[in-house]
């Protein structure tokens, strides 16, 4: 689709359900539907294919799974047998799919087995919502169709609920541009004893992939001319999506782990701020682009149905529990966030970024999470989320700027929710964030301008799966910010991800790195190990 014919799009959606109903969420989905000649969910309306026809391997995508619960676990796979073609090589009709979940690899003991229909109003993709499972196993799936048969993928339940369980392992990841360099952390990820992965935005960018794939410099391979420019339309995302997830390491990482996901900018449009765009467009013309990247992002992640969305609204915080060890809240700073302060970027901090009404979760949201606490039996309450989260000045002195898209463009945003986590007593917090292309390790300032105030939790932020390409162990700002910034105890600018192991007493956090990724076939490093106590929060190299 062309910018033209795209506009032109848009004007017809925005009259046929008129101007000021398009402003609403309900009015958006219409506009979405229309646009796109599709009902907003998917129906029984259309013709069911025969399987048995579909000629090419379907499952082209892999298989994934998702969000565990003690009693359940959701699995997702979405049938293309040609990936990088609008349509994916099928027609517009239903399609059976029969899964199975078992206790072994070889699937001699299958404890569940069901079918589902794969919708072409979702891109035929799957979300089978196994219940009624034992809680802290591990079990294998795989799905089936016609003639073929998926990769087999592995997943778990969670602990029950009041299991006194006494380790947590998890790796955080982020920030995978595909023309910025190969997947392989994701390869070595694959190989991780990890019980779940928390991916924590910009699982793809919205930017143009030329034929050879950017920085990947494919010589075996032309990618098709509708991935050379910014993806805008539903079938953009979507064949987005499709040439993203059929990469093989990302694959083999879904199939390897569980992943609990969240979005930042850049699945929609970077930086965007709630329903204010990067780009000075009319509203109703980024609403439609934002239902429909929404809509791709539910069709293609390992999600539930409470998380599908309805036009451009998408409830994608939400709070997962993991025996008495660990609480997860999943946070959302993307939609209903203030617009940034002063233009954003990096910016001198002032009333306006200073203005007490400003949010970055939005008030309903940040009311959710605080209660969260206050009702948490957990050791540990980890807040997955996606930009960073502690004071980060650029330079050691008074002319200081900070990031206005990070939490330093929010501060009262930041203030309320450190005192409602001190209010609720939730001693041991610890902040996973991604969005930055580099990791780093904060200590959490009761007063981020007081080195000796008390330190009230960490913050892990996961490097970038490719995004900067292969980036360097101290980048030129690394200096200027370590000095800076005394409760930053470690800066690193490779490619790589973090995993963290959450113990009774203690919690480890280890920064694996690779040392390219505009080469494929890197090997993994371990750049810094840190631990922190339970109950004397502050990270320790080790």
């Amino acid at each position: 689709m062309t910018e033209s014919s795209y506009r032109q799009e848009m004007r017809a959606a925005a009259r046929q359900v008129g101007r000021r109903r398009f402003l609403t969420v309900t009015g958006a989905a219409a506009a979405l539907a229309f646009s796109v000649n599709l009902p907003v969910a998917g129906t029984a309306s259309a013709a069911e294919l025969d399987a048995r026809k579909i000629g090419d391997a379907p499952f082209t995508l892999g298989v994934a799974s998702g969000d565990p619960l003690p009693d359940s676990v959701l699995l997702w796979t979405r049938l293309a047998p040609r990936p990088y073609e609008p349509g994916s090589g099928l027609p517009r009709a239903r399609v059976q799919v029969r899964w199975e979940l078992a206790r072994d690899e070889r699937f001699s003991r299958v404890v569940r087995r069901g079918s589902a229909t794969a919708h072409p109003e979702f891109d035929h993709s799957v979300h089978v919502e196994v219940k009624g499972l034992e809680a802290g196993r591990v079990f294998y799936y795989r799905f089936r169709t016609g003639t073929w048969t998926s990769p087999v993928g592995r997943t778990r339940t969670a602990p029950a609920p009041g299991a006194r369980n006494s380790s947590l392992s998890l790796a955080a990841v982020s920030c995978q541009a595909y023309h910025d360099g190969y997947f392989t952390a994701y390869k070595h990820l694959a190989q991780e004893d990890v019980d779940v992965v928390l991916h924590l935005g910009d699982y793809l960018y919205e930017y143009a992939v030329n034929a050879t794939g950017g920085a990947r410099n494919h010589t075996d391979r032309r990618l098709p001319a509708h991935f050379n420019r910014e993806t805008v339309t539903l079938e953009d995302y979507r064949l987005r999506y499709a040439l993203y997830k059929s990469d093989p390491d990302l694959c083999a990482a879904h199939a390897a782990h569980p992943f609990v996901v969240t979005w930042d900018d850049h699945e929609t449009e970077n930086n965007y701020a709630g329903d204010t765009p990067e780009n000075d467009v009319p509203p109703e013309e980024f609403l439609l682009r934002r239902a429909a990247a929404y809509r791709a992002y539910w069709e293609n992640q390992p999600l539930r149905a409470p998380q599908r969305p309805t036009g451009p609204d998408m409830k994608l915080y939400r709070r997962l529990r993991f025996g008495r060890l660990a609480q997860f809240d999943i946070l959302d700073t993307r939609q209903y966030r203030s617009d940034q302060a002063y233009g954003d970027g990096w910016q001198t901090p002032g009333p306006e970024s200073q203005d007490p009404s400003r949010t970055m979760t939005g008030a309903a949201q940040e009311r959710w999470l605080i209660d969260g606490w206050h009702a948490s039996q957990a050791t540990w309450n980890v807040v997955p989320q996606q930009v960073t989260f502690a004071q980060r000045r650029d330079v050691p002195t008074d002319a200081f700027k900070l990031s206005m898209d990070a939490w330093d463009g929010y501060p009262a945003s930041r203030s309320r929710i450190l005192k409602g986590a001190e209010a609720a007593g939730a001693d041991n917090l610890m902040v996973l964030t991604g969005d930055v292309h580099v990791g780093y390790a904060f200590d959490l300032k009761k007063d981020f301008d007081d080195p000796s105030s008390r330190t009230v939790g960490t913050e892990i932020v996961a490097t970038s799966i490719t995004s900067g390409k292969d980036g360097s162990d101290r980048p030129g700002s690394w200096n200027n910010q370590m000095q800076a910034n005394p409760h930053m105890k470690f800066f690193n600018g490779r490619r790589g991800y973090a995993v963290v192991t959450l113990g009774r007493e203690q919690a480890r956090a280890d920064y694996r790195t690779v040392s390219a990724v505009t080469t494929p076939g890197a090997p993994l490093a371990t750049a810094a190990s840190f631990v922190t106590e339970v109950g004397n929060q502050g990270l320790t190299p080790v």
